[in-house]
Order: C-alpha cells, then structure tokens, then sequence
C-alpha cells in the first residue's frame, strides 16, 4: 500500500526508525503487516475496530514509512525481537494481537522466543509453517542480486504480476497501483528484493516445535482460495495448536483484505468480542 503519513511517532531502535500510530479507545489491539506490505493495508479494518479498542499499528523495517538502510537486516528473527521490544516500549503487557501473512511468524516469535505475552492472537494466511514461499519468491531469494539490477519498467510489471497473484477476486488498476508503488522507485526497488532475500524457513522451524505450548486463546483465518499459503496449512496450524479455532473465508485469497473486506472485519469483530469481555 502507499507510505501511511498518518503513522506520525517514531522509535529509534538499533539504528532504525519505527514508524507507528495509536488510535481508539479500549483494550489493547495490535496490527501485524506482511510482505510486501504495509500496514496501510490494515487502516480500514483498524479505523473500524478502533471505536471498540485501542489500536495500535506500525510498520516493519524495511517497509512502509519505517527506515529501508540497506545495511540492515530485516529479517523475520529480527522483527520478532523488536515487536516483543516495541510491546514494552508502549507498556502492552497483554494486548489483543492480530497478524497476517508473515507478521504471524514476527508475533509468534516475540511469543515464544523474547518472552511476549498476549490476551489473544488470531493469525490472519500467516506464515508460520514450512515450506513457504511461492515459485516466484524462490527464484527471488537464490538471485536478489540481480532482480536488483532490473529495469524500472520490467522489475514494476514482475511485482505487479507477483502481487495480482496474492488475490482471488482480483485487482483494480487503483489498487494495484497503491500496492506496487511503495517499491517502484529505487530506494523500494532494493528493498523489495532484500525481504525476500533474508526471507528463510529456520525462522519458522525454530518455533513450530512450540505452537503447542501457547496458552492464549487464538483464532486462525484463512482465505479459502489463497494460493500463496494455501488453506491446507490453516487446518496444519490448528493441530499444532489444539485448542485453536478455525475459519475460513470463500471467495477470498492471501490479500484477504482486498477480496473479502466485509467478511474479514466481520470475522475479527465477533472473534474480539468474545475474547475482549
């Protein structure tokens, strides 16, 4: 999605600028983006909770309006030890959390690795089982370094052509275009090729093991028809986790937010309303 310049306060973290805004009033609720995404794609779905929480929203290194310094890494072992950092930061000892595509891997390592506690989690088409990662995201990953050096006009249609393919219902020119523009310029250019290029399954290895000892209530959502982390692995992830419950959303894919927008605020609302009493 285009840079959200509503996210107006800023955390100075090893060197980096954490760009990240609270609103609402109520309980404690925290929004986790993925890749290659911001948390501009969570705004709609945030203004409308925040009437019933404080919702808390913030973009990763590397993406959106947080710092993109090529010397750092961006990693998903890195991010989870900041959002365990950042919980602190705010003074969120339990907050409500909510995480799609591999922000479920950044919640659930501040999990279960940096010592974050949650009143509840609902993973929303996350990345948190091997093997992830499309065809196209492989390639990525063995050449960054040359999908780097592409030309402007070829590397934007490659995005375009990546990004159609995280939606069912497909994807209006306006749309399209708020997605791909953050990393049409040169500086997101890089940075598009360097998150894929640190992307590595040991950081979801690491903790799989663990899923089973997670205590808080969680909800697990899944586009029906995702064909980036297909819904096979939603019902994988509810037996690693036995006492988590399952939904899955017809007519939607990976950008779940795009294609089913109702159906997905929908879901989150009754699911918080039955953990936030």
């Amino acid at each position: 999605m285009q840079i959200d310049e509503s996210l107006t306060h800023v955390l100075a973290w090893r060197g980096r600028s954490v760009h990240w805004q609270s609103f609402g009033e109520g309980p404690a609720l925290v929004l986790l983006h993925g890749t290659p995404w911001s948390s501009a794609l969570w705004r709609p779905i945030a203004e409308a909770l925040s009437t019933q929480f404080t919702v808390y929203l913030w973009d990763m290194p590397g993406y959106g309006s947080s710092s993109k310094d090529p010397s750092h890494p961006v990693d998903l072992g890195l991010q989870g030890e900041l959002f365990a950092e950042l919980l602190d930061f705010w003074g969120l000892e339990r907050p409500h959390v909510v995480a799609h595509d591999f922000g479920g891997a950044v919640a659930l390592r501040a999990r279960l690795l940096h010592g974050a506690a949650y009143a509840s989690l609902c993973l929303v088409d996350v990345v948190a089982l091997s093997p992830w990662g499309s065809p196209f995201f492989t390639l990525v990953k063995e050449h960054a370094a040359v999908f780097e050096q592409l030309p402007a006009a070829v590397h934007r249609g490659a995005v375009e052509a990546y990004i159609r393919g995280a939606s069912h219902a497909g994807l209006g020119a306006d749309d399209l275009a708020t997605l791909v523009d953050p990393w049409a310029d040169e500086e997101g250019q890089a940075a598009f090729y360097r998150q894929i290029a640190q992307a590595d399954e040991r950081f979801t290895d690491e903790v799989e093991p663990l899923y089973g000892t997670i205590t808080e209530p969680v909800h697990i959502v899944w586009g029906n028809e995702d064909t980036w982390i297909p819904s096979d692995r939603a019902q994988r992830l509810s037996d690693y986790i036995p006492h988590a419950t399952l939904t899955l959303i017809n007519g939607a894919g990976h950008l779940i937010h795009l294609d089913a927008p109702a159906a997905l605020a929908a879901e989150l609302t009754r699911w918080l309303s039955t953990v936030a009493q």
